[in-house]
């Protein structure tokens, strides 16, 4: 597939999430949960997540932010179910790689549609932030923040 092609598919993937985010809700009995605060942009994010004998059962997410955050927390949540606290956290080493250009598409699955944010440093901490409240959440944080 052409470059050209791959980066309007890429950006279309990320515009779907944005208007349709998955797993966009309060997750009810949750064992952890962190907010997400990008001072940068204002972006908002809430993660929920229930661990159940030491694997992410289910994980959601609430909040207001750009079209790229609310559509990596939404791939994000997808990514993650069924993972141990640690994979998950590698998870989100490798994908923070891939946010500063490393090809790791073939690692990640469907979050390759972030591979070309390198690009626009301005918004990698827009494709971060729910990965960050993800991991602030698994350590108890109530509160992360992108800066």
């Amino acid at each position: 597939m052409q470059e050209i092609d791959k980066n309007r598919l890429y950006q279309q993937v990320i515009l779907d999430h944005n208007r349709s985010p998955k797993n966009y809700w309060q997750l009810a009995n949750h064992s952890h949960s962190s907010e997400g605060y990008n001072p940068l942009c204002g972006d908002r994010l809430w993660v929920y997540l229930r661990l159940v004998d030491g694997i992410i059962e289910e994980i959601s997410f609430t909040g207001e932010g750009c079209a790229i955050s609310k559509a990596s927390a939404s791939l994000m949540t997808g990514h993650l179910t069924g993972c141990s606290p640690a994979e998950a956290r590698q998870q989100a080493e490798l994908f923070n790689k891939l946010l500063r250009g490393e090809d790791l598409r073939q690692q990640l699955g469907k979050l390759k549609v972030f591979s070309t944010i390198w690009h626009y440093p301005a918004r990698v901490k827009c494709a971060a932030l729910a990965w960050h409240a993800m991991c602030g959440a698994l350590t108890t944080q109530q509160c992360v923040s992108t800066e």
